[in-house]
């Protein structure tokens, strides 16, 4: 083989990983399948897709083996195929902040309108907590709390929020915290319970930032 032909073929199977991710819903496929694996089904849910377009991206993430699946019945359930996707996705998310400055536009604009709340920076929590002046509240579905959680969060999932407000203590700020920075749950969380007169902001990052810091996590036990 020639040096040529060597560095072609090297180059364009790294080009393989950035055409797999080279989608808006692959990437945020990628985003769900970090706090758990998902059905086909419910991940068409999550990214508001059809089962037939979620199906083709996934296979199109299978073959650059991105992810991997086992069979549940008659379902196809998929999951991150190990822990390196989720440390490559943080990073490719870290060098789009750096580099695109529509990224911060785009959130500035979306969440000044939903809580209108400085984020808590991940130190400034440890800080509220230690001091007992904060609780911390997981608003994802019960799967993914289960699945993995920030220690010493509990979960209310946004859905179920309005009907718990009363387990959350009124004397206490709360801290509400989802997928990721740009998960718009806990932004949501914040405005419903800033609207029944608590005070309320949400976490800087999402339960895959907290864990790849290297901070205290829990599983729920099975």
């Amino acid at each position: 083989m020639e040096p040529r032909d060597f560095k072609d073929g090297i180059f364009a199977q790294f080009a393989r990983i950035g055409a797999a991710l080279g989608h808006a819903k692959r990437v945020e496929m990628i985003d769900v399948l970090m706090q758990g694996e998902r059905s086909v089904e419910s991940l068409a849910r999550e990214v508001s897709s059809s089962v037939a377009n979620t199906s083709r991206h996934l296979q199109i993430l299978s073959s650059a083996n991105l992810v991997s699946k086992r069979a549940d019945g008659n379902s196809r359930v998929y999951r991150l195929a190990d822990e390196s996707i989720a440390s490559a996705y943080l990073a490719l998310v870290g060098v789009a902040e750096e580099h695109l400055t529509e990224i911060t536009a785009l959130a500035e604009d979306f969440f000044s309108g939903v809580d209108g709340a400085k984020a808590v920076s991940f130190d400034e929590l440890d800080r509220l907590r230690n001091s007992d002046e904060a609780v911390l509240i997981d608003v994802r579905p019960a799967s993914e709390f289960e699945a993995g959680h920030v220690a010493g969060a509990i979960n209310i999932p946004l859905p179920e929020l309005e009907a718990r407000i009363a387990e959350l203590p009124a004397d206490l700020s709360i801290v509400a915290y989802c997928r990721g920075p740009y998960c718009v749950m806990a932004a949501q969380a914040v405005a419903r319970l800033r609207d029944s007169g608590m005070t309320a902001a949400r976490l800087s990052g999402g339960f895959p930032d907290w864990r790849s810091e290297g901070r205290a996590v829990r599983a729920a036990a099975h």
